[in-house]
């Protein structure tokens, strides 16, 4: 143990070791002097022992061990730790003896691996030898590097690990990677391919396969004659005419020595090859094979053709499906992945009753079952192919007689699906500009999801003048809202039309003020594009484009906004007929799918982009080739909706090498969008296999998504007198057509009013989820079958930890009642992810003394967590995540508590018996205080070691290694630079507690985590909090806040309602509510809510609609910020603290009070912060700074305390910086001044002055405008509060990621 040889170096120094060897003797019973001065001697040294090995320990060692002398204390700390230390010694032996370095892996990173377990072992007190290190490393090796160990060995040589890591890294380079092995069948038998040495002639047993041509062995005569080319001189075998012909020969059919060379680079993968000598089929795929038998390593192998063996993984059936569009079912199908080439084999075909055709003609085979044809082998280098690269098996096992799937659709019908259901007119144009291959004269019926998604009336007929240019002139219309939200939560999406290509942009939005935002990021792209500017603007005149913020951006970047009149959408016809022409596409597309309407998003942004590659009637070329510059490719384009097989990402060599998807658009630059719904995730691919006849075959469904605008009812509507005063208009007959012109959207003419959100009678909180209250509720719902599961797993776990024993109710005593409590888990995109349902007791019937005692227990504070994460983003550390199952029952209860039976699980034999707890339970009182001591015992005994400043931070370091433990309540956070160090917590963790796993941090608190490790980042967000927190006061559809409290803003308690029938009404309005759940997300992430919050928070017992205004304004603020990120590293400087501190002079309308303000800031980002009404009144702009500076100083105190016990930042050590700009408060706290105008400061503030004289802190000027502490105390303009927010880490994604 490293501690025990420690100290026995320093003792050998001082030449008093052999204390540690034995007991004290007892005092010598002779009165001599040299015995009682050696006796004396054993005393005072191991005295001075003892005292040295106490002040090493911590002081929980310290408090069970200064009884004892130092021999007793060794041993006992032996006992304690040695078999820790013996356990941890062999994990780390067991791991290095059973690593092996995978074929294919880099072997620089196996070698470092291995070279970390045995430097683990040195540090554990059993050092290896450098020759037996190496040799374990030598052994760990794959055969291919036997080569190198062998040369190794035969040379003698000796090597340390660093030059041993320097050889293999060269050895590497000369190892020849792997190809595919080829296969060569001779006479139905899988055998070795052996290769010719020269030229010779063939063999007898290879007479009548074909000739080889011999080595000539004497000249010719000089008057011999050739028998192929006639000329004099050579022999036929010597004729380079006939020579150059045979190898030509060779090269086309292969060797024709009985043994054919199957080239498996040379054809599709998903073909299969028909072998006349294979006696069995073989596959590499487990994708349609069933019934599967899987075999044992060495059970059966075949001998392939480049001398290898290759194992068969597996044995079962396929279902294999044709090009006929039939299924055939192969028996006793080899499995063998290391194989890229599938085979039939025809006698076994034969035994099932196959017959065969040949084509004389052509050269195919074909095959017959009871005289129906099943498929066509065609010759292919050299061997007959089965090419099923249109079909895959769907893992449906149909039989032989299975029905025909219809093929016969021809390809203008495929493109047409293809496009998007454009019109044929339009496909014509795309032949003749030989961007689409021509399908000759043929057509299709009428597309009946043309016929279901394009009934239109008559279009508007009108001409206007045309831009010149790209970029001259650009129309544009909002669409929505639609009753079916998108996949993301859109409702709305906006079109940019260039008027001059007819190209068009596409962008979807939630609400409809993001137009302004989409418009910019539109302006941004295409200029950057195209270097050149936009000229004019054409929209209607609603309400999104009219705003003040639009026209002056307009006029700012010289664009000419031409307004259309009221009432007439016509002339804005291009942006109105591009909407409905990409609504009808939409329709069209999806009404043949299965897919949830919400993915009319996808089809949207698909079918925008099939309208930029197809003609329109207004330009000569597609409006592609008009934007750039070449035209348009069109191979990739597949049927949108169909189905399609990808490769999975499974790492099992035995899962399926492919998963069912459904493809739902196009990814950029290239790729596909696929939709998985088994897993209901979205993904991309660069390609897949498509199986575009079966969504052809499968006919219009009823798939038909409402795509219409919500129209509210028009209103002040005339009053008709008369039928005379109407104009009779005939009704036009309806009908069909594919064309893109069709009449403008209808426009609403209803009144405009102001959104009466949070009226007096309408407060309504929204819950996002429905969570049964009670237990009636809970088995009586829809997911009444989720809940009892998630009790049934509830009352399991109960049963395991042994939590009660059912008794009799001792006299004079009584229960605690219990209930369910119900819960739904969601990741952290909002999604449902697991049904909770938690047994608690209801603790507020306890009574102190009675049956609990103490109650307190700590959590982390989110600054430390913060801390430790900046930390971690600068030097790289590992970040890991980790639940404790059911944590509150693991601990042990002092107090004899009784509680009812849970309801639903009454013991029928025994009702009236109650449950006398074993361990703490959800609910008591000291339930939480009771496993944090559980769990403190626990990981202590591991060699953690608790930071005395923070009670749930912890720390283990060894050597260079180090490991951090967060604990807040249940969930864990792991951080360290030594991977199986982690493991090793981990897996004491898991023996100590019921854990589960979570892999990389990822989500934690309700705040998500992302990283960026090549460049250090790290980043913090709480957008799907925020989220649920506007749907939660109804402002998701409300404007979005440029600022949290707009400066000038003025809140009093005068602005607090007086009448009765005011406060009525005000107490309606979850003001107390709102300000607490904003309260969580500053607390977390978002300083920059900081003041706002504090001034709002004043008035929760009185607020009024002033106060209220300004809370909403918080939240349309956040709802505008949601995306925000609070920031870590991306700073090449010193990791250091640095700290920015400022005052408001009496902010405060009703006392004069000041406002305090400041913040730490490591590693580029916010740690902790604070924003608050002074405690006394200040008589000064100095003494409100002087105030607030000392405020700070005593959090610089605490957070120095803390990060020193972290021993990871070495500029701790060095003064904490104070940024302060105002000089009068600097020099009052570095000199102590007798001054009348400061005398009067309260003795509490002056604690600045001793902590820096004590050196913990050092006060700085700074300039007023790089305060970052300005915002945490009033207003600012918009500009300086987003610099003031970047500067302290607050960033959007697209900033960093």
């Amino acid at each position: 143990m490293d501690w025990y040889r420690n100290l026995k170096i320093v003792l050998r120094a001082e030449k008093k070791a052999y204390v540690l060897e034995g007991p004290i003797p007892e005092a010598p019973a002779a009165n001599t002097g040299a015995a009682r001065r050696t006796w004396e001697k054993h005393v005072d040294d191991s005295q001075d022992v003892t005292c040295l090995m106490l002040a090493m320990m911590i002081p929980e060692l310290q408090k069970n061990l200064e009884n004892l002398g130092a021999y007793e204390m060794s041993e006992q700390l032996k006992n304690m730790f040695q078999q820790q230390a013996r356990h941890e010694r062999f994990e780390v032996m067991r791991s290095l003896i059973t690593c092996r370095m995978q074929e294919g892996t880099s072997v620089s990173s196996h070698v470092l691996k291995m070279k970390s377990f045995v430097d683990q072992l040195e540090r554990l007190n059993a050092p290896l030898s450098n020759e037996l290190a190496t040799d374990v490393i030598l052994n760990s090796l794959p055969n291919s590097y036997h080569q190198f160990v062998m040369n190794y060995n035969m040379n003698g040589w000796e090597r340390t690990i660093p030059e041993l890591h320097h050889m293999l890294k060269t050895a590497e380079t000369n190892i020849p990677t792997k190809g595919n092995p080829v296969l060569a069948i001779r006479e139905g038998r899988i055998t070795k391919k052996k290769q010719s040495k020269g030229k010779g002639k063939a063999s007898k047993q290879d007479k009548g396969k074909g000739k080889k041509v011999a080595t000539p062995k004497a000249k010719p005569h000089k008057d011999a004659k050739c028998f192929h080319c006639d000329e004099i001189g050579h022999w036929k075998r010597n004729c380079p005419k006939y020579l150059a012909e045979l190898k030509l020969k060779k090269l086309q059919i292969g060797e024709s020595s009985g043994i054919h060379v199957i080239d498996l680079f040379s054809f599709s993968s998903k073909s299969w090859v028909f072998d006349t000598g294979c006696g069995f089929h073989i596959c590499n795929d487990l994708q349609g094979l069933k019934r599967i038998r899987k075999l044992k390593q060495g059970d059966l192998e075949l001998h392939v053709g480049n001398g290898q063996n290759v194992a068969v993984k597996a044995v079962g059936e396929f279902i294999l499906e044709l090009p006929s569009g039939l299924f055939i079912s192969l028996d006793n199908v080899f499995y063998v992945p290391s194989l890229t080439k599938n085979i039939i084999s025809v006698s076994a075909l034969r035994e099932q009753g196959f017959n065969y055709a040949f084509d004389i003609v052509n050269g195919n085979i074909s095959a017959f079952l009871n005289g129906v044809f099943y498929f066509e082998a065609k010759p292919h280098n050299g061997v007959y192919e089965i090419d099923t690269s249109n079909n895959r098996s769907n893992n449906m096992v149909c039989s032989l007689s299975s029905k025909r799937v219809k093929t016969s659709f021809n390809q203008t019908y495929r493109w047409h699906c293809r496009l998007g259901h454009i019109n044929i007119n339009r496909m014509r144009k795309l032949q003749t500009a030989g961007i689409l291959e021509s399908t000759g004269q043929e057509t299709y019926d009428l597309c009946e999801c043309c016929l279901s998604g394009k009934m239109t009336k008559a279009p508007f007929t009108g001409t206007s003048e045309r831009a010149k240019d790209l970029l001259g002139l650009i129309h544009t219309d909002v669409c929505g809202p639609f009753r079916t939200m998108s996949r993301n939560g859109e409702r709305y999406f906006v079109t940019f039309t260039d008027d001059y290509s007819r190209y068009g942009y596409v962008y979807l939005m939630k609400f409809k003020h993001e137009t302004f935002e989409k418009f910019k990021e539109f302006q941004n792209e295409v200029q950057n594009q195209l270097g050149k500017t936009i000229k004019a603007l054409r929209s209607d005149r609603g309400g999104e484009y009219i705003n003040q913020e639009f026209d002056e951006h307009l006029k700012k970047c010289g664009i000419i906004s031409q307004l259309t009149p009221p009432g007439t959408p016509q002339l804005n016809g291009v942006s109105e007929r591009r909407n409905r022409t990409l609504l009808d596409m939409v329709r069209s597309m999806m009404c043949r799918t299965n897919l949830p309407h919400s993915f009319w998003s996808y089809a949207l942004e698909t079918a925008t982009r099939l309208v930029n590659i197809a003609p329109t009637k207004k330009v000569e070329k597609t409006p592609y080739e008009m934007w750039h510059g070449k035209p348009p490719k069109v191979s990739y384009l597949r049927i949108w909706g169909c189905n399609a097989y990808v490769t999975s990402e499974s790492s099992d060599k035995l899962d399926p090498r492919g998963e069912k998807v459904v493809f739902i658009g196009y990814a950029y630059p290239v790729g596909y969008y696929f939709y998985n719904p088994a897993e209901n995730r979205v993904f991309t691919k660069r390609r897949g296999t498509f199986l575009e006849d079966e969504l052809m075959a499968r006919g219009i469904g009823d798939n038909l998504v409402d795509l219409e605008e919500i129209r509210e009812p028009q209103i002040n509507q005339p009053i008709v007198e008369s039928a005379s005063q109407q104009n009779i208009v005939e009704p036009e007959p309806e009908r069909i057509q594919e064309s893109d012109v069709t009449l403008g959207v209808r426009r609403s003419t209803r009144d405009r009013h102001e959104p009466n959100r949070y009226s007096p009678d309408r407060y309504v909180l929204i819950i996002d989820q429905e969570e049964p209250s009670t237990y009636k509720a809970a088995i009586s719902g829809n997911e009444s079958e989720k809940w009892l599961e998630a009790m049934g797993v509830e009352m399991q776990s109960m049963y395991d930890n042994q939590v009660w024993d059912l008794v009799e109710l001792p006299p004079e005593c009584r229960t605690v009642g219990s209930k369910w409590v119900f819960k739904l888990k969601t990741d952290m995109d909002g999604n449902v992810q697991t049904y909770k349902a938690r047994l608690v007791a209801k603790g507020f019937t306890q009574t102190q003394g009675v049956d609990y005692e103490e109650t307190f227990s700590p959590v982390a504070m989110l600054k430390s967590i913060r801390i430790l994460l900046a930390i971690a983003a600068y030097y790289d550390y590992e970040i890991w995540q980790m639940d404790v199952k059911t944590a509150f029952l693991n601990g042990h209860l002092t107090e004899d508590v009784y509680m009812e039976q849970p309801e639903g699980f009454v013991d029928p034999k025994n009702p009236k018996k109650v449950c006398k707890l074993n361990k703490s339970i959800y609910g008591l009182k000291q339930a939480s205080r009771t496993w944090n001591l559980r769990f403190d015992q626990k990981i202590k005994q591991f060699g953690f070691i608790k930071n005395e400043d923070e009670p749930c931070v912890y720390k283990k370091a060894s050597g260079s290694s180090i490991t951090f433990l967060i604990l807040y309540v249940d969930d864990i956070l792991l951080i360290g630079n030594n991977i199986p160090m982690l493991q090793d917590v981990k897996s004491w963790l898991g023996k100590c507690f019921s854990m589960k796993d979570l892999g990389e941090a990822a989500y934690i608190l309700g705040i998500k985590i992302y990283r960026d490790r090549s460049k250090r980042l790290l980043g913090l967000s709480q957008s799907t909090y925020i989220d649920k927190v506007i749907r939660r006061f109804s402002m998701q559809d409300s404007k979005k806040g440029l600022l949290p409290m707009a400066s000038g803003t003025v809140l009093n308690s005068h602005q607090c309602p007086k009448l009765d029938k005011d406060k009525e009404d005000m107490k309606r309005v979850p003001y107390a509510s709102a300000i607490g759940s904003i309260m969580y997300a500053m607390l977390c992430t978002r300083p920059d809510v900081s003041f706002a919050l504090s001034l709002t928070s004043r008035y929760q017992q009185n607020p009024g609609k002033s106060h209220w205004i300004a809370v909403k304004n918080i939240l349309k603020y956040l709802k505008r910020t949601k995306d925000m990120f609070l920031i870590f590293g991306g700073l090449e400087e010193e990791l250091k603290v640095k700290c920015y501190t400022d005052a408001s002079f009496q902010t405060d309308r009703d006392d004069s009070r000041s406002q305090t303000g400041y913040v730490f800031t490591l590693n580029g980002g916010a740690i902790t912060w604070k924003s608050s009404k002074q405690s006394v009144v200040a008589q000064s702009t100095t003494e409100s700074e002087y105030i607030a500076a000392s405020e700070a100083a005593k959090e610089a105190v605490c957070m120095k305390k803390f990060i020193a016990d972290l021993e990871v930042i070495p500029s701790i050590q060095k003064p904490i910086e104070i940024f302060c700009d105002n000089t009068g408060a600097i020099a009052q706290a570095k000199e102590p001044r007798s001054h009348h105008s400061t005398k009067h400061i309260l003795r509490k503030f002056h604690y600045i002055r001793e902590v820096l004289e004590r050196g913990d802190i050092v006060v700085e000027k700074i300039d007023t405008d790089q305060n970052l502490a300005d915002p945490f105390t009033k207003p600012i303009p918009q500009v300086r509060h987003e610099k003031h927010a970047d500067c302290i880490g607050l960033r959007y994604a697209r900033q960093w990621v």
